[in-house]
């Protein structure tokens, strides 16, 4: 893939899991993972690793019994949330295929069509308001731009972006823990002019104590990413007021099992939603494409991964875009497979 930067490193290539669960009744599940080392503590090998660990502890359990499986990996090792995550859509892929319905379905909801954002990594304030530039003549809507670095080229970034392209399209940021809670104030009061919706992660989460008095002060939205991995963290950060809406993503939550507690709980306390990803492929960006339409506290979507500089899409079936619009299949499960030519390739291990 193009490398891609934000505030706490530059992604060279894409460290993607798939998972593969072959059931006695013949239905296969698919699930994949994305690890982001820098923000989820795992990468590729580590996920590998426990992968071989978890499919032996599953052999021969029932796989429908969903949140019994996902206990047992818990029990077996803490954290690891994104190797998680491939083994959680796996079963709710099994899941929905057993019930013959598409995976919105299975979660309660009905069809729609949704629209993503487009996103721009770090890069010189030029070069990022002329990739603005490019995605306008694209006809994109809602760009979102990562920041995170110093304080005057972070202003410098926004401030030639909307110069570039105006104020019809939506503009959202996400610094990635880049900045110092003093820094944060003073940028989000800077680039208030700017019409900017929201700001995700502004600070480090071991800054968290300081969000509430930045969500108080703060002229733009703040949204929690890195601060919330599961349903815990989104009921301590929304107690303490510590942000106006949050971002779910499977690779930190450990799947959709806890990203529906971490949705209960945001939508009980009327806290809007993001759906967003790591650097998934098409197969896993099909995953959260339902899990976002049949959740209706997700107001925001962040589902462009597969845009983030992929050089192969192997992935058959599964939503394509129409443009940033995205509606998710009919077929039963996750309805995503990917090519057995590609996947021959690659290095695998069979439990």
């Amino acid at each position: 893939m193009v490398p891609f930067t934000i505030a706490t490193g530059t992604m060279h290539f894409a460290q993607n899991i798939l998972i593969k669960i072959f059931t006695d009744e013949g239905i296969t599940g698919l699930g994949e993972c994305s690890a982001f080392p820098m923000i989820v503590g795992e990468n590729q090998n580590s996920c590998y690793t426990l992968a071989k660990d978890f499919a032996l502890l599953w052999k021969d359990k029932d796989p429908l019994d969903i949140e019994c499986r996902m206990q047992e990996l818990h029990q077996h090792i803490t954290g690891n949330y994104t190797i998680k995550s491939a083994f959680d859509m796996a079963l709710y892929d099994i899941a929905a295929q057993y019930q013959q319905v598409p995976l919105y379905a299975f979660l309660g909801g009905k069809n729609k069509t949704i629209e993503s954002d487009l996103t721009i990594g770090i890069d010189t304030p030029e070069a990022m308001a002329e990739t603005a530039f490019k995605f306008a003549q694209k006809g994109v809507r809602c760009i979102k731009v990562k920041l995170g670095k110093t304080k005057m080229d972070d202003i410098e970034r926004i401030n030639q972006i909307r110069n570039t392209i105006g104020n019809a399209i939506t503009l959202r940021i996400d610094a990635n823990q880049g900045w110092s809670p003093a820094d944060a104030s003073s940028i989000l009061h800077a680039l208030a002019p700017y019409h900017i919706e929201f700001c995700e992660q502004p600070m480090a989460k071991y800054n968290d104590d300081f969000l509430p008095a930045l969500c108080a002060g703060s002229p733009i939205p703040i949204m929690a990413d890195e601060s919330v991995f599961t349903q815990h963290d989104a009921e301590r950060i929304i107690r303490t007021k510590s942000c106006h809406s949050i971002n779910i993503k499977f690779s930190k939550s450990g799947g959709i099992l806890e990203a529906k507690a971490i949705h209960q709980t945001a939508a009980a306390h009327s806290i809007p939603c993001m759906m967003g990803g790591m650097l998934e492929s098409r197969l896993a960006l099909t995953a959260m494409v339902h899990f976002a339409i049949a959740h209706n506290n997700i107001h925001f979507y962040d589902i462009d991964t597969c845009l983030l500089g992929h050089l192969e899409d192997p992935v058959l079936g599964g939503v394509t875009y129409n443009g940033l619009q995205l509606t998710a299949t009919e077929a039963p499960g996750i309805g995503a497979t990917v090519d057995e030519s590609y996947l021959n390739a690659l290095e695998s291990t069979t439990i």
